[in-house]
């Protein structure tokens, strides 16, 4: 027999219902109206001697190519280094582990990880990639840094993929007789690429607007070079010179001009990993 709900349950499961709707809703005004005022203001700021020029004290002019070019290899560099360690330990945990403890423990360091604020990694990467391993100040202590604080990311996205292939895969593979690996890289590996590129893009995201951590690692210079002899100098990334040149400078037309880009950069790469997990999904 059905329980009849009563009038004062209908009202209560109204009012949170509506309240729940009126903090979704603000919370999106909030975010609308944050980006929607930077664009405003920074799209104006935006030119062509802007984005693809370098600074000039002489000329007094300002241009951000240095800064971009720095946040390219900043990403490519530490993507090429995030991505197989952190997929190499979600296979490890998911298919390899027997100990219950330990992966119990990796897990839980990894959660540590992902919750320490980004100004401690800054802090202990100057003290060991800059000074311990003398890296001093540049990208590479820089890249090192973003590794460690978006591996725990990327291996809980990695893991989560890979549990969502189905067993079913894996046991036809191995009634042909295949081995091990040729389970995980044949079937395993392809079927979890779509989570996998979604945790990249998020990486990407969360590398594109650090700022605390990568001042006290890669520096805030502002110098064209190319990847290896950028890897090997100081550079500051759009976010740096952000705060650059609105904490040491006050050019805030700059900043904005900055920000409108960083913004765009952070809609495109969210919007490309909606695109992804809607246009590959999770198998079944």
């Amino acid at each position: 027999m059905l329980q009849t709900i009563s009038k004062k349950q209908k009202i209560q499961s109204m009012f949170f219902r509506n309240l729940m709707r009126i903090c979704g809703w603000g919370c999106a005004a909030i975010a609308f109206s944050i980006c929607a005022y930077i664009l405003v203001r920074g799209v104006g700021e935006l030119s062509f001697g802007f984005v693809f020029s370098k600074p000039s004290y002489i000329k007094e002019t300002i241009g951000i190519l240095p800064d971009l070019l720095n946040t390219i290899y900043l990403v490519v560099a530490a993507l090429a280094l995030v991505v197989p360690l952190g997929v190499g330990a979600a296979i490890y945990l998911c298919e390899y582990s027997r100990n219950a403890k330990m992966s119990a423990l990796i897990e839980h360091a990894a959660e540590i990880l992902s919750g320490i604020p980004s100004i401690i990694y800054g802090l202990v990467g100057m003290l060991f990639f800059c000074q311990f391993l003398g890296l001093k100040t540049s990208l590479a202590a820089g890249v090192l840094t973003m590794v460690i604080m978006n591996l725990p990311g990327m291996i809980r996205s990695a893991q989560e993929s890979l549990k969502t292939v189905p067993v079913s895969l894996k046991e036809g593979a191995y009634a042909l007789g295949a081995g091990k690996w040729k389970v995980i890289r044949s079937i395993v590996l392809p079927a979890c690429l779509p989570g996998v590129c979604t945790g990249m893009i998020l990486c990407c995201g969360r590398m594109v607007g650090e700022s605390a951590a990568l001042l006290f690692t890669a520096g805030f210079a502002h110098s064209i070079n190319g990847f290896v002899q950028a890897l090997q100098t100081s550079g500051a990334t759009l976010s740096v010179a952000l705060y650059v040149y609105a904490k040491e400078q006050g050019n805030f037309d700059a900043t904005f001009g900055i920000a409108a880009i960083l913004i765009i950069l952070v809609l495109a790469i969210n919007l490309l990993s909606g695109w992804i997990q809607k246009r590959f999904g999770t198998l079944d």
